[in-house]
C-alpha cells in the first residue's frame, strides 16, 4: 500500500448530490471491484492498481475550517470518490475532525460507508440536528460480497453497525449500488434497521471481468428489489 501526506487547496466541492462533499482521501483501502471512483486515477498521477494507493489530506480540517465561514450553508455527503471510515481513518481521524468542525456550525449531513468504524463518532453524529448515515450494501450474499468487496467489512458487520445507528436514533439508509447477485436477499435484513434505501442500475463496467471469471450473469434487478421494498413498507428513492 502506498501511503502518501498531501496537502490541497480546497476541501468543501461541489457534488451533484447534496450541496457539498468533502473527501478526506485520495484512494480508498477496500478496493471494491465495481467501484465508479477508480476514474480518479486520470486525474491524480497514481499507476498503482485501485485499492493500492491512498494520499491523505492532512491539511483537510484546517481548510474547512477557514471554508465554512467563507461558502453558503448547505449539506455535506461525505464521502463521494472514497470511504470516509477506510481503515486508515483510525489512525489520521481526518473526518472524525471535519465532522467535529461541521457539527460545531450545524449543518446538515450525509455520510456513505461500509465501515463499522463510524460508531466511534455516534456520540458526534448525534450533535447534528440533521444527520443521515448510510451503509452502501450491495447484495445480501456473503460469497458475493467476498468475490467484489474481499477487503470491505462483512455484510453482518455493517448491519449490526446500522442497527446500532438506528436503534439511537439517527436517521439511516441503505444504498444498493450496484445491484450484485443476491441484493434481492437484503430486504428482509434491513426493513427494521433502515427509514429508506437507495437503488440504482447503473452498469459499473470495472467488475466485468469479474462476472465472466465467475460465470455470473448481470441481471436488472430494479424492478423486483423495487417490489420486495414496496411490499415491505420501505420508503425507496431511485438513482435512475
Amino acid at each position: 500500500m502506498e501511503v502518501k501526506e498531501i496537502r490541497v487547496k480546497s476541501i468543501l466541492s461541489f457534488s451533484r448530490v447534496a450541496d457539498w462533499t468533502i473527501n478526506p482521501y485520495v484512494g480508498c483501502q477496500y478496493a471494491c471491484a465495481y467501484c465508479y471512483a477508480q476514474y480518479m486515477k486520470r486525474f491524480t498521477g497514481h499507476r498503482e492498481n485501485w485499492g493500492d494507493f491512498i494520499d491523505i489530506k492532512v491539511n483537510a480540517p484546517e481548510l474547512l475550517q477557514n471554508e465554512i465561514g467563507q461558502k453558503k450553508r448547505g449539506r455535506v455527503w461525505m464521502s463521494g470518490v472514497c470511504d470516509p471510515y477506510q481503515p486508515i481513518e483510525e489512525h489520521y481521524q481526518l473526518s472524525h475532525r471535519c465532522l467535529r468542525i461541521l457539527a460545531e456550525h450545524d449543518w446538515p449531513m450525509t455520510i456513505q460507508t461500509k465501515s463499522p468504524l463510524i460508531l466511534r463518532d455516534l456520540d458526534l453524529l448525534k450533535q447534528f440536528s440533521e444527520v443521515e448515515v448510510g451503509f452502501t450494501i450491495t447484495t445480501g450474499d456473503e460469497r458475493i460480497r467476498q468475490i467484489f468487496e474481499p477487503k470491505a467489512p462483512t455484510i453482518k458487520m455493517r448491519l449490526e453497525a446500522l442497527w446500532q445507528l438506528h436503534q439511537s436514533g439517527l436517521k439511516t439508509y441503505v444504498m444498493i449500488a450496484p445491484m450484485l447477485p443476491g441484493a434481492e436477499g437484503l430486504v428482509s435484513q434491513i426493513r427494521d434497521r433502515v427509514d429508506y434505501v437507495l437503488i440504482d442500475k447503473l452498469n459499473y463496467h470495472y467488475a466485468d471481468r469479474l462476472f465472466e471469471k465467475h460465470n455470473l450473469t448481470k441481471i436488472n434487478q430494479a424492478d423486483e428489489l423495487i417490489t420486495l421494498l414496496q411490499e415491505a413498507n420501505i420508503p425507496l428513492k431511485l438513482l435512475f
